[in-house]
């Protein structure tokens, strides 16, 4: 569980996180939704650790995580856009990361399996595509089992074969209890795949509860139009889930 309260985040004079209070619970998939520029993405680095936070907490199960990194081990990220060395090979990628999270118990290769990547082992990662490359970040972010997964637009790029599989990979880890955090501007994905939706406007949270509630509340039956509808109407702040 991910437990945030009053979390501030500015950047010289420019406050872009602004008192967020939120909780993330197993089980279930979250949508993390906002416009361009809504602080989103400062908010999935602060509880990566990528980012420190102005003030506020977050806590992983109970521990707050500033200056205690071993919860990292607790979670796997999907950026947007992988960025690996150009010269290192995707076998020997794996290998190093491998070799850094000696202490995982076991890996799930599933992914590497599904997507076909052991025949590019021996290819550079400067000569793979696009999309292949986002299968390997996609790879690299379940090989560990953690029971926290974020995934930054997890679909884009992917061919529509590819698509399926994730998607799969990710309801089924659900259904084992894991906690996954997405974001998309795929509404489609986001509909198929979360439980939950939590829609972050200048720093601070709007919504936060079902994707049933959100769509009861303005009336649509499509998440791309009740996240439309929600923000452009003016509808009071949904109460957001207390740590």
């Amino acid at each position: 569980m991910i437990s945030v309260h009053q979390l501030k985040k500015n950047f010289a004079r420019l406050e872009v996180l602004r008192g967020i209070t939120v909780a993330f619970e197993p089980r279930k998939t979250y949508a993390l939704i906002g416009p361009n520029g809504s602080g989103k993405t400062t908010f999935i680095k602060c509880m990566l650790g990528m980012v420190l936070p102005t003030s506020g907490k977050i806590l992983i199960d109970g521990e707050d995580v500033r200056n205690h990194w071993r919860y990292r081990e607790k979670t796997g990220y999907m950026p947007q856009i992988g960025r690996y060395p150009d010269n290192m090979r995707m076998g020997q990628l794996f290998d190093m990361m491998r070799n850094i999270r000696k202490g995982a118990a076991h890996t799930d290769e599933e992914l590497i399996d599904a997507f076909g990547l052991r025949q590019f082992f021996d290819k550079r990662m400067h000569t793979l595509s696009g999309g292949t490359r986002q299968k390997v970040s996609a790879a690299l972010a379940f090989l560990f089992n953690p029971p926290i997964l974020f995934l930054d637009e997890p679909t884009a790029g992917l061919d529509p074969i590819s698509v399926e599989i994730l998607k799969e990979k990710i309801l089924h880890e659900r259904l084992k209890g894991k906690l996954l955090i997405i974001t998309s501007h795929i509404m489609n994905d986001l509909d198929e795949l979360a439980t939950e939706a939590v829609l972050i406007q200048d720093g601070v949270v709007r919504f936060s509860g079902t994707i049933g509630l959100l769509k009861e509340q303005t009336g649509e039956n499509r998440l791309g139009k009740a996240i439309a509808r929600f923000m452009s109407h003016g509808f009071p702040v949904s109460h957001p889930q207390q740590p």
